[in-house]
């Protein structure tokens, strides 16, 4: 064996196989620990890359839908508030209406009213002429029956007749 330097007495054969061993060491890393580190790392960083992605895209598709719920919110409160004045509307005219009918139908009532209460007058006046002349006519034929013919008392009823008309 050689020597290569006699103060630090190193020997070419130990130096070849620390040198030979380092590579083969070295080439074994890089096989078995280096590219496995190295893709696990470019793996991680392109699901990191993706993840950044995928939360963008689902960051503008939540602003998206964000949006488009506030204009259904915004479209639904319009649709609300116009349901609501459609329906004071209907209300209103069918508080009108109803209000018109039975106006109406107190109208009528009062008018009908007045009708049978003049008939039921128009009827009691006529029962009681009739009873009085039918009385008058008793009475006075009991009191002058033999002092009038028939012609006279007739007569005598009819002017009497005429007389209550004419005091209505």
């Amino acid at each position: 064996m050689f020597i290569i330097a006699e103060s630090n007495q190193l020997y070419l054969g130990d130096m070849l196989f620390y040198l030979v061993s380092f590579l083969i060491m070295a080439a074994l890393v890089w096989h078995f620990a280096w590219k496995p580190v190295t893709q696990m790392m470019q793996k991680r960083a392109d699901k990191i890359a993706n993840d950044i992605d995928s939360a963008a895209q689902s960051r503008e598709e939540a602003q998206k839908l964000a949006a488009k719920r506030q204009e259904e919110l915004k479209g639904s409160r319009q649709e609300a508030a116009r349901i609501v004045d459609n329906a004071k509307q209907a209300g209103e005219s069918q508080r009108a209406e109803i209000i018109a009918t039975a106006q109406q139908d107190a109208q009528n009532l009062k008018n009908q009213a007045q009708k049978d209460a003049e008939q039921a007058r128009q009827d009691a006046l006529r029962g009681a002429k009739k009873d009085i002349a039918n009385l008058s006519i008793e009475i006075a034929s009991k009191l002058i029956h033999k002092q009038l013919n028939a012609d006279d008392q007739q007569a005598l009823i009819d002017t009497y007749i005429e007389g209550l008309v004419k005091h209505e």
